[in-house]
C-alpha cells in the first residue's frame, strides 16, 4: 500500500502533508483538503485523484494561473511520480511516493546481511528522517543529540552562508565532518561546474597531516563509479566494506585503492544535483552497520546545506564570467546582440569560433586625414577620432551591426554576424546613410574646426567571422575576399558619398537610392566590378 506525501515549500519553512483520501482537493478555500492561502492560488485550484489501480493523477480545476508539473502546464489529468514538483501560483509542492512494505524489507535485508554492509538510500527520505536521531529505542541521550545537532547545523548553515569561495565552503564542511564523524579519514567535494554532468574535484582533505600522502591530487583515490551513481540517481551510498560488496566487485579502483568504507551523498538544491560530497575510511568500520544510518543522514543533511552554498557560488561565478564576456562583447556589438550571445551561451571561454557567414562589410574613412594630421597635435587628432568614432558607431549599432575594428581613421564594421541577419545589405546601407546624415548635422553644429567628410564602401558575400588571434590577444573579425574588395572600393568613392558593389545593390529592396557609377578593376581581383554610388544628396 503506497503512500503519497507532498512537501510544501513556502519561503524558508517547509511542511509535509499526507494525501489521505482518494479525492484530495487543493486551493485557497478553507474547506479544501490542502488549504493554501497564498497569492496566485485559486479558490479551487487542483485535485489529486487516486484511481482504482492505485495510481495518483493530478488535474487542474480551471484555476486562473494554471497548475504546472515539472515546469509543464497541465492541460489534462496527469499521473504523479516520486520526485515531481508541482507549482500552483507561487507555491511549490514536491511529491513523495513511499512504499512502506518495500522500505521495511530493504532495511531488514541490509541489516541481516552483514556480509554486504552497503546502504543505498533515497535522499529525500533520508533527509526527512535525519533530525529524528532517536533511532535506538528512544534513548533519552539521543534527544539531546538531536537538539545539539540541530543547533550545530544552524551554526554550520550560518557559516556556509557567509562563505563565498569554494575553498571557504569546503573548509567549513571539512571542520564539521572531521569533528562529528570519527571514522572518516578523507573527504572530497566534487562539483558539476559547467552543468554538463562532469564532476570536477574541487577540494579534498585528510583528517590529519600524516595522511596527506594519501591524497593524490588527481583524485585517483576516489571511486568515480560510486560518485557517478550518486550524482545520476540522487541516491546516497554508504558501503562499510566495498571489498565484500558484489555491486562494486568489478570496480578495480575500489580494490586497488584500499578503499574499505565509502560514504557519498549528492549535493542537490531544489531539483538540481550540483555535485557530490564523498568521504572514505580505511578501516572496515563495523560500526557503520550500527551507526551508519545516523551518520549518513547527518552527512546528507550537511550536504543539503552545502548544496545551496555551492549553487550560490556557481551562480555568482557564472555572473562574473558573463560580466567579463559582456564587457568584451560590448566593445564590438550592439547591446541586443550581446544579450543574445550570452543567452545562447556559445561562449565557454568567451571565444566565438570562426564560422562562415553571409555578411555585408562596411568601411568608413575620414577624407583628407593625412592633411589634417599634419596640421594639429597628436592629442587633438586622437580627440577628434574618438569623438567621430563614438558618433558613427551609434549608427552601426542602431542597425544591429558589429564593430570589427578601427584602422587609423577608418571604421570597419559588418552586418549579418554573429547573429545571422537576412537583410544585412539593407542594414549596412541604412547605417551608411545614417552616418553621412549625422556627419552633416555635426558639421552644421561646427563639430570640428572645419567640415569633415567620410567615404564609405560596402560589399556583401561570404566571409569567415569569429575570434582570431594568439593566446595573448584575440579579436573578433571578418576575413576573406569579400572584405578585401570592400577595402579596395573605398578608393573610388567620392568624398561624402557611399559606394556599394553590384552584389550588395542586388540585395537591396529599394535600390533607387543608388545609381550606377561604372565598372572598375581592382588590384588582386581579375574581373571588372560594377560599382554603384549614393544618389540622394543628403
Amino acid at each position: 500500500m503506497t503512500e503519497l506525501k507532498l512537501r510544501l515549500q513556502d519561503g524558508d519553512t517547509e511542511s509535509v502533508v499526507s494525501v489521505d483520501r482518494d479525492v484530495f482537493t487543493i486551493g485557497r478555500l478553507p474547506e479544501c483538503n490542502l488549504y493554501l492561502p497564498f497569492g496566485g492560488v485559486s479558490r479551487n485550484h487542483a485535485k489529486i485523484v487516486k484511481t482504482a489501480d492505485g495510481v495518483w493523477n493530478i488535474e487542474d480545476m480551471g484555476s486562473k494561473n494554471g497548475t504546472q508539473v515539472n515546469e509543464r502546464i497541465l492541460t489534462k489529468p496527469q499521473q504523479l511520480h516520486h520526485g515531481d514538483i508541482v507549482w500552483l501560483g507561487n507555491v511549490s509542492l514536491m511529491v513523495f511516493i513511499i512504499d512502506p512494505a518495500k522500505q521495511l524489507t530493504n532495511q531488514q535485508n541490509e541489516i541481516d546481511n552483514s556480509e554486504q554492509k552497503t546502504i543505498l538510500r533515497n535522499v529525500q527520505q533520508l533527509q526527512q528522517q535525519w533530525i529524528a536521531a532517536d533511532s535506538k529505542d528512544g534513548e533519552v541521550s539521543n534527544k539531546d543529540t538531536t537538539i545539539a545537532r540541530l543547533k550545530d547545523l544552524v551554526n554550520i548553515a550560518k557559516n556556509l552562508c557567509a562563505a563565498t569561495s569554494i575553498e571557504a565552503i569546503f573548509s567549513q564542511v571539512q571542520e564539521v565532518v572531521f569533528r562529528y564523524l570519527d571514522s572518516i579519514d578523507r573527504l572530497a567535494l566534487l562539483i558539476d561546474v559547467s552543468s554538463n554532468g562532469n564532476l570536477e574535484l574541487m577540494n579534498a582533505a585528510t583528517r590529519n597531516a600524516a595522511q596527506q600522502q594519501y591524497l593524490a591530487p588527481d583524485g585517483s583515490w576516489i571511486s568515480r563509479s560510486i560518485c557517478q551513481k550518486v550524482f545520476d540517481e540522487q541516491v546516497v551510498i554508504q558501503s562499510a566494506d566495498t571489498h565484500k560488496d558484489e555491486r562494486f566487485s568489478s570496480e578495480h579502483s575500489v580494490l586497488v585503492k584500499g578503499i574499505r568504507s565509502v560514504m557519498a551523498v549528492p549535493l542537490w538544491d531544489e531539483n538540481k544535483v550540483v555535485g557530490v560530497l564523498y568521504a572514505d575510511a580505511h578501516l572496515s568500520s563495523y560500526h557503520w552497520a550500527n551507526e551508519g544510518e545516523e551518520e549518513l543522514s547527518f552527512f546528507s543533511a550537511l550536504a543539503n546545506l552545502v548544496a545551496s552554498s555551492v549553487q550560490r557560488w556557481l551562480l555568482l561565478d557564472r555572473l562574473k564570467q558573463e560580466e567579463v564576456i559582456r564587457h568584451r562583447l560590448e566593445r564590438y556589438h550592439s547591446p541586443a546582440v550581446v544579450q543574445q550571445l550570452i543567452s545562447v551561451g556559445r561562449l565557454p571561454d568567451g571565444r566565438l569560433p570562426p564560422e562562415e557567414s553571409e555578411i555585408s562589410i562596411l568601411f568608413a574613412d575620414l577624407v583628407g586625414f593625412t592633411a589634417i594630421s599634419e596640421r594639429v597635435t597628436p592629442t587633438a587628432i586622437a580627440q577628434l577620432l574618438n569623438n567621430l568614432f563614438e558618433e558613427m558607431l551609434q549608427e552601426v549599432f542602431a542597425y544591429g551591426g558589429t564593430l570589427d575594428k578601427y584602422i587609423g581613421d577608418c571604421i570597419m564594421a559588418f552586418f549579418g554576424a554573429p547573429e545571422p541577419q537576412a537583410d544585412h545589405a539593407q542594414r549596412a546601407t541604412a547605417a551608411a546613410k545614417g552616418m553621412l546624415t549625422r556627419l552633416e548635422r555635426l558639421n552644421m553644429n561646427s563639430f570640428w574646426q572645419e567640415p569633415l567628410q567620410l567615404r564609405i564602401a560596402i560589399n556583401s558575400g561570404k566571409a569567415v567571422v569569429g575570434d582570431v588571434g594568439s593566446s595573448q590577444r584575440v579579436e573578433y573579425t571578418a576575413l576573406g575576399g569579400t572584405i578585401n574588395l570592400a577595402a579596395r572600393m573605398e578608393a573610388v568613392c567620392p568624398p561624402g558619398e557611399c559606394v556599394i558593389s553590384e552584389v550588395t545593390y542586388n540585395m537591396l529592396s529599394q535600390p533607387s537610392d543608388f545609381q550606377e557609377m561604372g565598372s572598375y578593376s581592382f588590384k588582386g581581383i581579375n574581373r571588372l566590378i560594377k560599382v554603384y554610388q549614393t544618389t540622394m544628396h543628403h
